[in-house]
């Protein structure tokens, strides 16, 4: 399993809206294949950062799955608008866990 990270900043005052278009676009990253869930995340720090987490069965099911679908173009449109500066993506797997 690959989790996604990504640091979301969004434009001051937008982050209503950015929370309701989130919901409406969670429907399109949920229908991809190799989708295993996920979460966001609000900064208690700072009210317009977000951080959002996506589980994934592998790299590819992101990249190439996800990215170059026409669900992705919908994530995008709903999305892409409030964000400033684009957010930095990285992918992480487990080295260690302990669940409790």
């Amino acid at each position: 399993m690959i989790l996604e990270v990504a640091i979301l900043d969004v434009k001051n005052g937008l982050e209503i809206n950015f929370e309701k278009d989130f919901t409406l676009a969670s429907q399109y990253i949920s229908a991809a294949i190799g989708y295993k869930g996920h979460s966001l995340q609000k900064c208690m720090e700072r009210s317009s950062r977000y951080i959002l987490l996506v589980n994934w069965q592998n790299l590819d099911s992101h990249e190439v799955g996800f990215r170059k679908s026409i669900e992705y173009e919908k994530w995008k449109a709903l999305l892409h608008k409030y964000y400033d500066p684009f957010p930095t993506v990285e992918h992480y797997e487990t080295v260690f866990e302990n669940n409790i």
